[in-house]
């Protein structure tokens, strides 16, 4: 009898847990359209991996883990799919909480190579996570603009080109930062296809600078904000993963304050403010000092 009853109980607050995390998942239109059934089928291994990690009771760790899954494929040219030990390693924090589709996930990441790419100082935005880090802000209160007065009026799109500063442009548009990325990274896919045949990722870089620099001048038709709009969001957004503190998804590893020869998050030099010569300290994140505490 007390079995059946601690049964009951788990099943009730595994339903529960669905039910919440469900209605948060499908909260608003952007994400109603950010997470379109239709495009499963472009996740390789879905079901199947669902059903051999047995993730599908409950519904609510499922999509989390195929975030990192799928992401930790992401610098792989064959697109073959990951070993049973590739997946056993998937990192926790590799879990996409706002973009529902892996395509425009990938556009993202590509996009933020370009603008903060890997060479001989360090490691570029995907090596620091910054699709990670974008992807967290935009599910958040940045990406809906829940800090911003947004009540009407709002300046419509040809109000918009004429404004100087690219922040404002955005500022004064009427959808939110979320719904701006996803229809610019999805502008961007698909200007790559109607001129390469190719998917932005997937072209070679030289294309994809072509399109990026189209994206920079204003040259793209948007309908929410002009194109260099959501491009100066774009590289904000990227130069801000790359040397935030850790703890909000990107400068993975505190790699990013390395290149600059940033300490970090420390609360005193006390032990080398009267040294004469130049100390050169490993960096420190909000979280190892909370952790030191």
């Amino acid at each position: 009898m007390l079995n059946r009853t601690i049964l009951t109980i788990y099943i009730h607050y595994v339903h529960l847990l669905d039910a919440k995390f469900t209605n948060f998942m499908y909260r608003g239109d952007e994400m109603a359209d950010n997470n379109n059934p239709k495009t499963e089928s472009h996740d390789p291994g879905r079901r199947n991996f669902l059903k051999n990690t047995g993730l599908v009771v409950g519904g609510v760790a499922g999509g989390s883990l195929l975030g990192g899954l799928f992401t930790n494929q992401m610098k792989s040219d064959d697109g073959k799919k990951g070993t049973s030990d590739e997946t056993a390693k998937v990192d926790p924090s590799h879990a996409r909480v706002f973009f529902g589709r892996f395509e425009d996930f990938i556009v993202l990441a590509a996009a933020t190579e370009l603008i903060f790419p890997e060479d001989d100082n360090g490691p570029g935005a995907i090596g620091l996570d910054v699709p990670y880090y974008i992807d967290k802000q935009l599910a958040g209160t940045w990406g809906i603009n829940g800090d911003d007065y947004r009540q009407a009026p709002f300046t419509n799109l040809e109000g918009l080109k004429k404004i100087q500063k690219d922040d404002e442009k955005v500022n004064h548009a009427r959808a939110n930062r979320g719904k701006i990325f996803l229809e610019g990274l999805r502008l961007m896919n698909a200007e790559s296809m109607k001129r390469f045949d190719a998917s932005f990722d997937q072209a070679t870089e030289e294309q994809q600078h072509e399109i990026m620099g189209d994206l920079a001048e204003g040259k793209l038709d948007m309908k929410s904000t002009p194109s260099d709009a959501f491009f100066a969001l774009l590289k904000q957004a990227t130069l801000e993963g790359a040397f935030s503190d850790p703890l909000y998804g990107g400068n993975k590893n505190m790699d990013g304050w390395r290149m600059k020869e940033f300490a970090g998050a420390r609360p005193s030099y006390a032990d080398v403010i009267e040294s004469e010569e130049f100390v050169k300290l490993d960096p420190i994140s909000l979280t190892d000092y909370h952790r030191k505490k």
